[in-house]
C-alpha cells in the first residue's frame, strides 16, 4: 500500500472512530454500482459524461424512440396514420442496426435471441 493510500485508510479510519461517518445518506442500504464492464475501456469516460449529463448513447436514443413509434402505432386510429408512424419506425430500426453494425454488434448471439428477449419481457 502507497503512503497516499494508508493516509487516506486513516483518515477514514478516525472519521469513524469521531462519529463522523454515522449520519450519511443512505447508511444500511445497499450502494448502488454503475457497472460499465460490458462497455469498452475506452468508452466508459465518454459513457460516464453523457450519462451525468442526462444523455444517452445513440443505440439508447434510438431503442427508446423506437419504443415509443411502437407504442403509438399500437394505438393508431387511422390507416393513414398507422402508415407514416410505420414509415418512421421502419427508418429508426434501420438506423439502429446501422450503429449496432458500426459497433460490432449485429450478428450472433445478440441478433439470435433479441425478439425472443423482447417477447419474454413483453410477457407474450
Amino acid at each position: 500500500m502507497g503512503w497516499l493510500s494508508w493516509l487516506a485508510e486513516q483518515k477514514i479510519e478516525e472519521a469513524i472512530r469521531n462519529g463522523e461517518l454515522d449520519n450519511l445518506p443512505g447508511k444500511g442500504k445497499p450502494i448502488e454500482l454503475d457497472d460499465l464492464s460490458g462497455v469498452p475501456e475506452e468508452l466508459r469516460v465518454p459513457y460516464r459524461i453523457l450519462k451525468n449529463a442526462g444523455m444517452l448513447p445513440e443505440e439508447m436514443m434510438l431503442r427508446k424512440e423506437c419504443l415509443e413509434l411502437e407504442d403509438l402505432l399500437a394505438v393508431c386510429q387511422s390507416d393513414e396514420e398507422r402508415k407514416g408512424i410505420a414509415k418512421r419506425l421502419t427508418a429508426k430500426k434501420l438506423k439502429l442496426r446501422m450503429v449496432e453494425e458500426e459497433r460490432g454488434w449485429s450478428g450472433g448471439a445478440y441478433t439470435e435471441y433479441a425478439d425472443k428477449i423482447r417477447e419474454r419481457l413483453d410477457g407474450r
